[in-house]
């Protein structure tokens, strides 16, 4: 779309090379290079410091990719950026969804438009309808480099393969479940759930109450 000039924007692209073993260092520049996309790689040794603080054998990827938004933001506001735009497809925020339902007591996913906390950075995630299929699918045919994200071997017994499974499986006894509850992410009913903080429940006394004092002649 930038190039055929549709997209009003412009854009640079990111990656951090995040010092993970085996990270292929010259996929992404050169591509980028051959195609003339602006472009920023940096180099900050994050699987370091993560391999540091956590116990042997523990699973990386949640403080991995705290760093990781953290140098994004830095670099962000380094190059004068007003966006952060993130790769996050449809299954990225299913999955989320049901890991902060099932293991962090909470309704939440990924939104694709979110103002960061310090309030200076938008976060887009334009792909967040997209199936991963049909982007595997796109990937494939405009030949896109792919850089796996297990370079840093604690993929074992994730959370977030777990739920990818459950999904998957659902979806293929009941085909449409992904795209149902990607639908039902919009169609929120704060009354019919628990949260006090989002509905008033004890108002709904007194509209009892109060209708309940109306005479009848009125």
């Amino acid at each position: 779309l930038k190039w055929r000039g549709l997209l009003p924007v412009d854009l640079l692209a990111c990656n951090l090379d995040q010092g993970q073993p085996n990270f292929p260092k010259h996929i992404l520049p050169d591509y980028l290079k051959t195609y003339g996309i602006p472009h920023r790689i940096e180099y900050q040794d994050t699987y370091s410091v993560v391999t540091g603080k956590l116990p042997e054998g523990s699973t990386y990827c949640s403080l991995c990719s705290r760093l990781r938004r953290g140098h994004l933001y830095r670099i962000a506001r380094e190059e004068g950026c007003s966006a952060l735009v993130l790769g996050h497809h449809r299954e990225d925020i299913l999955e989320t969804f049901f890991m902060n339902l099932l293991h962090g007591g909470r309704l939440a996913a990924m939104p694709p438009k979110l103002l960061n906390d310090d309030g200076d950075v938008m976060v887009l995630r334009p792909l967040a309808y997209c199936a991963e299929a049909d982007l595997e699918k796109f990937a494939g045919a405009m030949k896109f480099p792919i850089i796996p994200c297990d370079l840093c071997g604690s993929q074992d017994g994730l959370q977030r393969n777990a739920m990818k499974a459950m999904l998957d499986d659902l979806e293929k006894r009941m085909p449409g479940r992904k795209d149902t509850m990607i639908h039902a992410m919009t169609n929120v009913r704060p009354s019919h759930l628990l949260d006090r903080k989002l509905f008033d429940f004890a108002a709904l006394n007194e509209t009892l109450t109060a209708r309940q004092d109306v005479p009848d002649d009125i």
